[in-house]
């Protein structure tokens, strides 16, 4: 499964489907390095979740790895997440530096 990343610029997108565990994630952080490597054009990082059915830990270190390598001015936000998808983000604490809608508006 891949294709995860729709857009790098300014505001980047990432589409988030399906399952992403422990054997799905090493493909999504690979596909995000080229963002990453672009890291001083990105302001906004918005991870579409309203297509992700499930998460493990994995998929959240790949979620923090994009924030840190982008640095601290980056602001993360998490769009239409369903509830287990973001319990999921709220039990590790990850929530609190993303900005979670149900909506993105540019």
């Amino acid at each position: 499964m891949a294709n995860y990343v729709m857009e790098v610029g300014e505001v980047s997108k990432i589409k988030l489907h399906g399952h992403i565990d422990a054997s799905i994630a090493p493909a999504l952080m690979e596909e995000l390095k080229p963002l990453i490597a672009q890291k001083d054009k990105v302001k906004k990082l918005v991870f579409y979740a309203d297509e992700l059915e499930y998460i493990a830990s994995a998929g959240i270190r790949a979620v923090v790895f994009a924030k840190q390598k982008l640095g601290g001015k980056v602001q993360v936000y998490l769009i239409g997440a369903s509830e287990t998808v973001l319990d999921v983000f709220k039990m590790t604490g990850i929530d609190k530096f993303l900005t979670v809608q149900d909506t993105f508006a540019e």
